[in-house]
């Protein structure tokens, strides 16, 4: 039975990263100059997969990392799905300060219907990477697209991973760095009756010295 690969890749540095910001999908920050001078280094240094069709978040972000990433490919789909969580009023708030409030680690909770204002709810946003996933697969499938690559978040991507992929993992061991990520694999048979996926490989090759 034939074997779907997908590639998925958290997108490089912004400057919100720098500074230690939480920012969502509620600001489109482009790659600052450091994040795209890394993406460069570490395309030179280690192997990305050649692939022909990248899946990407809509956010500048992500859009711009999969243009540095796969130049070659001739298919690109921006997937809305693949955006990252609706932050409301804790977008553009540092990290450090939240985790103070008690809110904040209610909404963290995907079994707690809270979400503070503008904010997207824990559980939706779960179930949107999850079903996200499959779908990325199943149009690879359908479309006879062997192999593809995916540039979006890093919840978005541990989400997706901590839900599907085997081995099973916390959320927080999925934790990507920019730029880096994870293979994961599923055949027909497993998406239809498990709906999960496999993770094979970490991203780029060679970036946890295998190579």
């Amino acid at each position: 039975m034939k074997t779907f690969k997908l590639h998925l890749i958290r997108h490089g540095l912004t400057s919100a990263n720098l500074e230690g910001l939480y920012i969502g999908s509620g600001t489109d920050l482009p790659l600052c100059a450091e994040g795209r001078e890394d993406l460069k280094k570490l395309r030179a240094r280690f192997r990305y997969p050649a692939v022909d069709t990248v899946f990407s978040s809509p956010l500048a972000r992500a859009t711009e990392t999969a243009e540095l990433l796969f130049p070659g490919a001739a298919h690109r789909l921006e997937v809305p799905a693949l955006r990252e969580m609706a932050f409301g009023v804790y977008e553009g708030r540092r990290l450090a300060e939240l985790a103070q409030e008690p809110d904040f680690a209610r909404w963290m909770d995907p079994k707690d219907p809270f979400a503070p204002e503008g904010a997207e709810e824990a559980g939706a946003f779960h179930a949107r990477c999850a079903d996200a996933l499959m779908k990325l697969f199943e149009y690879q499938m359908k479309a006879g697209v062997a192999e593809a690559a995916c540039v979006t978040h890093g919840g978005v991507l541990m989400s997706m991973l901590a839900q599907k992929a085997l081995p099973r993992r916390r959320p927080e061991d999925w934790m990507a760095d920019p730029g880096c990520g994870y293979t994961v694999q599923c055949d027909a048979a497993m998406w239809m009756r498990d709906g999960l996926v496999e993770a094979v490989e970490v991203l780029p090759v060679g970036y946890l010295g295998e190579e």
